[in-house]
């Protein structure tokens, strides 16, 4: 208990000269995968993260599909000069076949 009330009052001390300072972001740019703009369906709530799903030290980049749950999955690729791209989609597989998360409604 004493440990998080420490941690507490640290982040009270530190939270405001966060706050205060700017952020600056790039101008927005769609991300590329096998060459393509990545696309996800309407109404959206893609939730894209980065894991690496293969084990070979790169993220690779999983995006949902409202439709049927399906999550998308773009095998990391690390160029020469460090830069990360991703190849074409595939599907998160469970089982064999194309892994499925049921909707709510």
């Amino acid at each position: 208990m004493q440990l998080v009330g420490t941690l507490l009052l640290a982040a009270a001390a530190i939270g405001p000269s966060l706050a205060a300072a700017t952020a600056q972001f790039e101008a927005p740019q769609k991300v590329m995968a096998g060459g393509k703009a990545i696309e996800v369906e309407q109404p959206g709530y893609a939730s894209p993260c980065l894991a690496d799903m293969d084990g070979d030290g790169v993220p690779d980049l999983l995006v949902g599909q409202f439709n049927r749950g399906k999550i998308g999955v773009y095998k990391g690729l690390r160029a020469k000069d460090g830069k990360l791209s991703f190849g074409e989609r595939s599907w998160l597989q469970a089982g064999g076949a194309d892994a499925e998360v049921p909707g709510v409604w």
